[in-house]
């Protein structure tokens, strides 16, 4: 086992115990084959240098550029002193700036003409770019020794420039690769030989030296296409071996019933279904049919008629027997989802009661904050059998919770729901329940391949008839200060035409969260900090601003807040009151996201709209518009207008299309990581596959990984491939892939 404990072995032995600390803390860096995966980030070539007018902001980058000017400028009446240096590189000029004692070396060594590396977080300042307080190494200076050795170190004319951070630059990441780089020579070989000379890949070994230590263009092209396709078939296997393991699973089949709860639902339908409405139901019937569980995913727009195809699945399984379970994310959803099915469902949602169809069953809902006579009585439905369909939060999941036969469970926004949470779901039946999975955030086709890679997946494209187009635009608030108030003014508009408008804030705002104020001098700080630098001040909050709206803008109006930490109860009153047409404008935080119907409700103005993500604001901006009158989203911003916030939300404008903004989302996260940590909570396997642009090889690889599997599910035959699988996923990350 030799030829792998040399990719285990920590790297405290090699590089020395400070520089291991660093990597493991702030790159998740451990062993030695960590860090010969963590590859380049791009290749500098020697003479050439850097677009800085590319650079982004608010990152952390390395730059090889060419010193034009360095001045010293005094302030604070000659008591301070500031080394300011202008780089350029032909595209633009990027400014460096030191304080204090530590002007005094750079102001020796960066003279105008010399070149170095240079590395720092970008930022703006009156206006320009600039880093401050770099660090740097000197590229051309003959006299100094570690500059030549800096040279030397990277061999060929193209310097690999690594992912780094504030505690370790690329160079000094550069040199410990060097330090492991002999142990390539050990790399397991995960792809079976037939498939590696099918394709004629580069041996793995070879493919590590060329991405680290590259001689021309094409070295990096051939190590790449190499080790993209190992990340993408080795991921594919897991996920092959997760659904071929499920194929293993037994599951009562639930065949539909002629003349039962789902005939009669159908029937009363006011209208009818769409053509993918009817579509993705028949695939969703062909699952339940079957007797291993279904695994699928559904996504559709916000408004695509998802609930409705969730529902038509539940009755089906109700006829069949069984009961149908759907978990939604927050109390306000679970509640409207209630609300809506049992509204669809009429009397039929009344089985057992009085006036109640006798075909019809029991509709519950389980929440955490419900009285403990309806908990109980609700607990009771579900152990007898007497309620088929029962809506819930977290609640759902407690121990206490039984069910008579639970068949089918549904999960709402499933991003929302940890691991644990949807596997303790479906536990509770006597055999693995159906599980069907909605979302409203457009998942391009290769991350459904990946991250959903164990589920079978559904699209609704079609969106009923009768939704209204919504215009959307960026209000540029610091640049144009009128424009925000013109957006207050469309507000007002909306509502003397008889609509409503949403409000929604990054923050609740309230003594709980500014507790660390209390000392008075830290709150001082922070807001002279945020004078200073906007970007630096604390996330608009819906309380505040509710009040600055009721007595300034929008004074007159019916102004009312909702966010997550009130009372249930009170939640659900302005909810109410809001979907009646009581409330003309409704200040709240993202609680609104998902789920919340209010027809009439026609404009939204997001605050700091820079400080969501991209489908957060689509699934934001799908909340109006759902009437006949046309929707208008207004994205309030004062990030600087060259700043990636700013294109994003100019992206989030320009199109309504969800797929082509998942797109772009992808595109703009850095590492083109699409099991990033925020997803998994374990360190994505992904480094060099980029999902976006590398779908071919994904398709490939997941073809492949099919066959693999499908003739040898234990992987007996290939003890190398078995190894790899064993370190890239251990226990944890594999149990994270199966549930996606």
């Amino acid at each position: 086992m030799d030829r792998v404990s040399s990719f285990d072995e920590p790297l405290k032995k090699l590089l020395g115990g400070a520089t291991a600390k660093v990597m493991a803390e702030h790159l998740d860096l451990h062993t030695v084959g960590d860090l010969l995966h963590h590859y380049p980030r791009r290749y500098e070539e020697r003479g050439k240098l850097t677009a800085l007018a590319d650079l982004p902001l608010d990152e952390h980058v390395t730059v090889v550029a060419q010193v034009a000017d360095a001045r010293i400028l005094m302030f604070n009446n000659g008591r301070g002193k500031r080394l300011e240096v202008t780089l350029t590189d032909g595209s633009g000029r990027l400014q460096l700036v030191f304080f204090g004692h530590g002007v005094h070396k750079p102001h020796k060594e960066l003279l105008p003409g010399r070149q170095a590396m240079f590395a720092g977080k970008v930022s703006v300042f009156n206006r320009k770019m600039q880093l401050a307080h770099p660090t740097y190494q000197l590229l051309d200076a003959s006299d100094a020794d570690e500059a030549t050795e800096a040279v030397d170190a990277f061999a060929g004319r193209l310097l690999p420039i690594y992912p780094a951070c504030k505690q370790l630059d690329s160079w000094r990441i550069a040199k410990a690769v060097d330090a492991v780089l002999p142990s390539a020579r050990d790399a397991v070989d995960p792809l079976p030989a037939s498939l590696r000379e099918g394709r004629g890949f580069t041996p793995l070994p070879e493919a590590l030296l060329k991405v680290h230590r590259p001689q021309t263009k094409a070295d990096v092209e051939d190590a790449r296409s190499r080790l993209k396709w190992d990340e993408a078939f080795v991921l594919q296997v897991a996920l092959a071996r997760r659904r071929y393991a499920d194929t293993q699973l037994p599951a009562a089949a639930r065949r539909p019933v002629a003349d039962g709860l789902l005939d009669a639902f159908d029937a009363k339908l006011p209208f009818t279904l769409t053509e993918g409405q009817e579509k993705v139901s028949k695939e969703i019937f062909d699952d339940l049919a079957t007797e291993h569980p279904m695994h699928r995913l559904l996504q559709g727009e916000v408004g695509s008629g998802k609930t409705m195809v969730a529902l038509r699945a539940m009755l089906t399984v109700v006829d069949a027997g069984g009961q149908a379970a759907m978990l939604a994310p927050t109390e306000v959803l679970a509640q409207q989802h209630h609300r809506s099915i049992t509204e669809m469902m009429g009397e039929l949602a009344e089985g057992g009661m009085l006036g109640g169809s006798d075909r019809g069953t029991k509709v519950v809902l389980l929440t955490g904050s419900m009285g403990m006579a309806a908990r109980r009585q609700a607990l009771l439905d579900l152990v007898t059998g007497e309620a088929g369909i029962v809506i819930g939060t977290h609640a759902l999941i407690e121990d206490k919770v039984q069910f008579h036969d639970l068949g089918l469970v549904v999960v709402d926004e499933q991003h929302r729901f940890g691991v644990e949470q949807r596997d303790a779901l479906r536990s509770k039946g006597k055999q693995p329940p159906h599980l069907l999975v909605m979302t409203a955030t457009p998942i391009p086709r290769t991350v459904a391949m990946t991250v959903f890679g164990d589920l079978e997946t559904s699209v609704l494209d079609q969106l009923p008839a009768g939704r209204s187009p919504i215009a959307s635009h960026v209000v540029p608030a610091k640049d144009k200060p009128h424009f925000l108030s013109r957006a207050w003014e469309r507000v007002r508009e909306e509502v003397e035409n008889g609509h409503q408008a949403y409000v929604v804030c990054p923050r609740i705002g309230d003594d709980a969260e500014e507790a660390e104020g209390k000392g008075g001098k830290k709150t001082k700080a922070k807001k002279q900090a945020a004078d200073e630098d906007p970007e630096k001040r604390p996330p608009l909050a819906v309380l505040e601003i509710a009040d600055e709206l009721r007595k300034g803008a929008l004074a007159g109006l019916s102004v009312e807040v909702l966010h997550g930490r009130m009372h249930p109860d009170d939640k659900d009153d302005v909810m109410r009151r809001f979907a009646a047409g009581d409330v003309d404008v409704l200040v709240a935080t993202t609680v609104i996201e998902v789920g919340v119907n209010v027809p009439n409700a026609t404009a939204m103005v997001i605050m700091d709209a820079d400080r969501f993500g991209v489908s957060q604001l689509h699934q934001l901006r799908g909340r109006v518009g759902r009437g006949s009158a046309p929707g208008l989203c207004l994205l309030v911003s004062e990030a600087h207008e060259a700043s990636p916030a700013r294109a994003r939300l100019s992206a989030v404008a320009a199109t309504l299309d969800g797929f082509e903004l998942s797109r772009i989302d992808l595109e703009q996260r850095r590492e083109g990581d699409v099991l990033g940590q925020a997803q998994s909570g374990v360190r994505s396997s992904l480094r060099m596959l980029t999902v976006i642009d590398d779908e071919e090889v994904i398709a490939a690889a997941r073809e492949e990984a099919v066959a693999v599997v499908a003739a040898d599910p234990d992987l007996e035959h290939l003890p190398e491939l078995r190894t790899v699988l064993a370190a890239l996923l251990d226990k944890d990350r594999e149990e994270y892939l199966d549930k996606g």
